[in-house]
């Protein structure tokens, strides 16, 4: 059995609720949920909630209208709620290859329809692999977000798949997922562990690895919006694969050809209107970048670009353009930074 069919069979038979997981890589989605997903999701079916797995919460917000697509959707409810966030005039596709979780989310998606007052479904669907989205019909920049919950790091073919996502994006698409990330490559024994590679541990991508491939596929700039730790639970685990850090990430990356490899200083600025829905006071693109509303903000161009030239532009006032150069931006998380915001620096606070 290939791993493909190895992890059909593991979220399709083996595993019939989250308390059949053996570690906490795949079931830590529900707290870093924001308020807003926390509520549609108390309108999810029971059903659905059970048999989901996940490691984070990547639904972003500014949804309205847009047309979605959801890698590894399982029994759907990541695509149950971005329905509701999308709105009747969005659409929202979640993509599978696993028959009993899909069964699920068709067998709950007209009361899940009706639970949101929607008088035709704004969802659909498709039994098919991240990894060739074209043979299912997914078209060439016909995609305004993609998402996916701890499913990349379960395909053979991370490169085809990061391929395939950048090829869908409409030009200034946000790809927007949570996956299991590692701080070295996992060694080959603990990769070809059946158990370990179903749990998202086994093919977890090297943060380092994952910046390759995503400049392969077009993108040199990507953004970092949560990192948690994930511990074991399980003492003989622990022991087994401790060589290896593991983590929750939510991350963030566009479709812009005006990105550079390294944020540059043109001496551009930000504001933010407010306007974004349940992000009234503040907004935060990335986990160095809190834009206060009203508040001007220095910014590199990379950022001013994931600002104005995406659905976000709308919500964001940028001044300048890349005339003339500055040399780099001090762009750096705010764990490295060292300047504080009073010491003149910009929106990494």
């Amino acid at each position: 059995m290939n791993k493909t069919e190895q992890v059909k069979e593991y979220y399709g038979k083996t595993l019939h609720g989250k308390r059949d997981l053996k570690t906490g890589a795949c079931c830590c989605s529900d707290e870093l949920a924001s308020p807003a997903v926390r509520e549609i999701e108390k309108q999810i079916s029971n059903e659905v909630l059970t048999k989901f797995y996940g490691c984070g919460s990547p639904i972003p917000p500014a949804l309205d209208g847009c047309t979605v697509l959801d890698l590894g959707c399982g029994t759907g409810k990541d695509v149950f709620i971005t329905s509701r966030l999308a709105g009747p005039e969005g659409f929202v596709t979640g993509v599978d290859m696993t028959d009993e979780q899909l069964e699920v989310a068709e067998r709950n998606l007209d009361a899940q329809m009706k639970r949101f007052g929607y008088s035709k479904p704004n969802v659909e669907f498709r039994k098919g692999y991240i990894e060739d989205l074209k043979k299912i019909g997914i078209s060439d920049s016909s995609i305004d977000v993609v998402m996916s919950n701890c499913v990349i790091n379960l395909s053979t073919d991370k490169r085809k798949v990061f391929s395939e996502i950048f090829r869908v994006l409409k030009p200034g698409g946000e790809l927007y997922f949570s996956d299991v990330f590692s701080g070295r490559r996992v060694p080959r024994h603990l990769a070809e562990d059946p158990v370990l590679y179903s749990e998202c541990l086994g093919g977890a991508m090297y943060i380092e690895d994952f910046r390759r491939r995503l400049r392969e596929a077009g993108c040199p700039d990507y953004r970092v919006v949560l990192k948690k730790r994930i511990k074991m639970g399980d003492p003989k685990l622990e022991a087994k694969v401790g060589m290896v850090d593991f983590y929750s990430m939510t991350v963030r990356a566009f479709k812009l050809n005006s990105l550079e490899d390294i944020c540059e200083d043109y001496g551009q600025t930000a504001v933010y209107l407010g306007t974004i829905p349940g992000y009234t006071h503040a907004f935060s693109l990335d986990d160095h970048h809190r834009f206060i509303a009203g508040k001007p903000m220095l910014v590199c161009g990379n950022t001013a670009s994931m600002l104005q030239e995406t659905r976000f532009a709308c919500h964001f006032k940028v001044t300048g353009d890349r005339t003339v150069h500055y040399g780099p931006f001090n762009c750096a998380p705010a764990s490295v930074k060292q300047e504080d915001e009073s010491a003149g620096g910009g929106a990494c606070c």
